[in-house]
């Protein structure tokens, strides 16, 4: 019973990590969505229309391919294990 209460705080406490994480990121993300924003207007003096919508969504699909691609190879990947069985050739004895 006292080991179930654990596994729920346990879950508990993971899950308000991970909400509290993703909430930072939501915030960090919609900042750096302002920022580009910003700057597409300040170079592009169309960037409030469709060109500087446009040039906004291809940066940023650019952005998150390569950030998708440099997490998928910084974690570390383990080949699979294989079973190994010794089998003794009872014969022999």
């Amino acid at each position: 019973m006292k080991e179930n209460v654990n596994n729920v705080k346990s879950t508990v406490m993971t899950t308000i990590s991970t909400l509290v994480t993703t909430a930072f990121g939501l915030i960090a993300a919609l900042a750096w969505n302002d920022a580009i924003k910003a700057v597409i207007a300040e170079f592009f003096k169309t960037g409030n229309g469709v060109t500087g919508l446009l040039i906004y969504a291809v940066l940023i699909t650019i952005i998150a391919v390569i950030a998708t691609l440099l997490i998928a190879r910084a974690i570390p990947t383990e080949p699979p294990v294989q079973n190994v069985r010794i089998v003794e050739d009872a014969t022999e004895k």
